[in-house]
């Protein structure tokens, strides 16, 4: 069953959980009536490949075995036994708009395929309103992923949780504002599933500035949903992978048999008014949470 014909997805790089202390009226705005958590696990280790790979193939990272060097060289391979959304909706509708706009641009080359039809284009995080806005109302796609990156460049070199990384995440807020208007405009919002979820987040300036490890300023991350049928509150326990299985359980495409070598993609619990969907199986012996608390409390321990 198809609970929605269109999936939206803003992704926001190096965000963390820290939308919960910045100014985003955006965020406050669209997702108020919906559901959020800011205790959504990243990958480990907590680094953009590993944890955009893991939402966008629906597997950890020891399974996809991308790092930022494998994405920047190499595409993913069209025969890969672990296909992306991209390639999983492109099977399942053949014909429907798919569209990816990301300021980093390996998310476009290594870790989606690059023959499955997807208008993409890599594009600074200011443009992505207007590209993403003018596509939305052309196509009102099926499936449009979104990568913004200025928080987490901000984040590096100013510390994570920083002012100034908190204004700029109050400028994404912004940007990720205009695309949800767009959708509105484009008539569609009461047929969308539009989602917010960040990667990874990274340590304070108070230490040395950066990610990777497993601190609760790395681990922790922002992960919101809002449309018909999504519940009211808190979201129950969740993995950054579990992205790829709440797009195909959006979009009533069957996902794979749960594996721990292979897909381990869920649907968190209390996310979907729906009591046919199978309780959350306890994934912290793969993911390295166990237990789910930081090893250190202000610096990145390495992995």
């Amino acid at each position: 069953m198809q609970h929605y014909k269109h999936v939206i997805v803003a992704g926001v790089d190096g965000a963390g959980a820290f939308f919960r202390v910045a100014d985003t009226p955006c965020f406050d705005r669209i997702f108020g009536s919906g559901a959020v958590t800011y205790t959504a696990l990243a990958s480990r280790p907590s680094i953009s490949a590993e944890c955009w790979g893991s939402m966008l193939i629906g597997v950890g990272p020891e399974v996809h075995k991308l790092t930022n060097d494998v994405v920047s060289k190499k595409p993913y391979p069209a025969d890969s036994p672990f296909p992306s959304l991209f390639r999983r909706i492109r099977t399942a509708m053949p014909d429907a708009p798919l569209g990816a706009f990301c300021c980093w641009s390996p998310i476009l080359s290594g870790i989606m395929e690059q023959d499955q039809n997807v208008t993409n284009a890599a594009v600074w995080d200011k443009d992505i309103p207007r590209v993403a806005g003018d596509y939305i109302k052309e196509k009102k796609p099926a499936f449009l992923f979104m990568h913004f990156d200025s928080p987490d460049g901000v984040g590096h070199h100013n510390g994570y949780g920083s002012p100034e990384q908190l204004a700029q995440i109050h400028a994404v807020d912004a940007f990720v504002g205009e695309v949800y208007d767009a959708v509105v405009s484009a008539g569609i919002a009461q047929d969308t599933l539009f989602m917010l979820i960040a990667d990874h987040g990274g340590t304070p300036s108070t230490g040395p500035a950066g990610h990777g490890g497993w601190t609760d300023e790395e681990k922790y991350v922002t992960f919101a949903a809002c449309g018909r049928g999504v519940r009211h509150g808190a979201v129950g326990e969740m993995n950054v992978r579990d992205l790829s299985a709440i797009v195909l359980y959006a979009l009533g495409i069957d996902a794979p048999a749960f594996d721990e070598k292979g897909w381990t993609s869920q649907i968190p619990e209390g996310l979907f008014e729906d009591p046919s969907i199978p309780a959350y199986r306890d994934i912290s012996h793969l993911t390295g949470a166990a237990p789910r608390r930081s090893d250190s409390p202000h610096t990145s321990v390495p992995v």
